[in-house]
C-alpha cells in the first residue's frame, strides 16, 4: 500500500494533467440573455408595502 501523500501527489498530477487538456479544447461562449432581476430595494419598496400575510391552520 502507497503512502497517503504519495497518492495525493499522484490525485493532484492527474488533477493538473486534465485541466490542461480541458484548456486545449476549443470553447464556445454562447450569448445567454441575463434574466430579469428584481430592482433593488429602494426603488420598488411601495409596492411591497402592499402586500399582506395570509395564515393558514393546517391543525384543524
Amino acid at each position: 500500500m502507497l503512502p497517503p501523500f504519495i497518492i495525493d501527489q499522484i490525485r493532484r498530477r492527474e488533477e493538473e494533467e486534465r485541466r490542461e487538456e480541458a484548456g486545449k479544447q476549443p470553447r464556445l461562449d454562447l450569448p445567454i440573455p441575463m434574466p430579469n432581476l428584481p430592482p433593488p430595494a429602494g426603488e420598488g419598496a411601495e409596492e411591497d408595502a402592499d402586500r399582506g400575510l395570509v395564515i393558514i391552520d393546517l391543525r384543524g
